[in-house]
């Protein structure tokens, strides 16, 4: 059956929909909640626990359960790293190291231009790797990839350096704090840049017919 959705409502798709990032999002904000209330230990079962209720509510749906699965991954592995080093902190060290990989990926594909908005973009939507060849859907993908690039080096540099001088509140704060607000920014250029590559690839495909 062929899919009727748009584009960016496909990239949002594979990242769970908006409900799969609010999932992503619940256990980090518990457990910094409840670490600032209670200390390491029931943050770090709240924040389990969150993850694990995520989880079999997925399952019950019958919904999607490859974001939940992730997600739940991905606490198990902070809260398991902070709960072994007794360090509040270092249950956002694990997202910390991401954000670095995330900004090292994005960059290099700029310099090699091969940006990755418009890899990704490609590749979940079926199709091939013309769209270099348009000079304006490539700028439009380097030029968000670029955006992509400066808000990950930001949060690794800004996180990073709260973690160092031990200010997990601050880092807490922080971690939701560039989460949804910095989400909403990239994905509505994210959006804005498969429009412009949508809208340039058919008009170069029909000059190149002509």
């Amino acid at each position: 059956m062929t899919d009727t959705r748009s584009p960016a409502a496909t990239l949002l798709a594979h990242a769970g929909g908006v409900r799969g990032l609010i999932h992503t999002a619940l256990p980090v904000t518990v457990f910094a909640a409840t670490s600032a209330v209670a200390g390491l230990v029931p943050a770090v079962a709240a924040a389990v626990g969150v993850a694990v209720v995520i989880l079999v509510w997925q399952l019950v749906r019958r919904a999607s359960t490859r974001p939940a699965l992730f997600g739940f991954a991905g606490v198990l592995v902070c809260a398991g790293l902070a709960f072994v080093t007794g360090q509040a902190r270092d249950f956002y060290l694990p997202g910390i190291w991401m954000y670095l990989g995330m900004a090292i990926a994005f960059t290099v594909s700029v310099l090699i231009r091969r940006p990755l908005v418009g890899v990704v973009w490609a590749r979940v939507t079926g199709r091939d790797d013309s769209w270099r060849a348009i000079r304006r859907a490539r700028l439009a993908f380097a030029a968000v990839t670029v955006v992509m690039a400066l808000v990950s080096w930001t949060r690794f540099f800004v996180q990073y350096h709260l973690y160092e001088s031990n200010q997990a509140e601050l880092l807490a704060i922080a971690r939701v704090a560039m989460g949804w607000p910095l989400f909403a920014v990239t994905s509505s250029l994210i959006y804005l840049a498969i429009r412009t590559a949508i809208r340039a690839v058919p008009q170069r495909e029909r000059v190149a017919g002509t």
